[in-house]
């Protein structure tokens, strides 16, 4: 089974319902709140997840701070995640690089 994932930049509550809309059935969230100033926060985003039925899981990281803790975590949630998958994070970069380690390290069920 392959993986179906969308990796995207910072999304935001109000566009959770429309990701529902289009299939979407976990959101990932790899960006930490308050990098930048009106960047909404991973609890808002969670909640507006939940509100519409999606699954919501943070495993939040600085760019050059990805370590094995957080590969795994996330490696534990996208294993159990229903997909189709949406993993974000500022600009996709981060997001792009904890599954492609994910990946690597072969921690990923097909």
């Amino acid at each position: 089974m392959s993986h179906e994932i969308s990796i995207t930049g910072q999304i935001t509550p109000d566009q959770v319902p429309m990701l529902a809309e289009n299939g979407f059935k976990t959101i990932i969230n790899n960006r930490p709140d308050g990098e930048e100033p009106g960047q909404p926060t991973s609890a808002d985003i969670e909640a507006a997840a939940k509100e519409a039925g999606l699954a919501y899981k943070e495993v939040s990281f600085a760019g050059s701070e990805l370590n094995q803790n957080h590969v795994e975590e996330f490696a534990d949630f996208f294993n159990q995640a229903e997909q189709p998958v949406l993993i974000f994070c500022r600009t996709g970069n981060r997001s792009t690089g904890i599954y492609e380690a994910a990946k690597r390290m072969d921690l990923l069920d097909d």
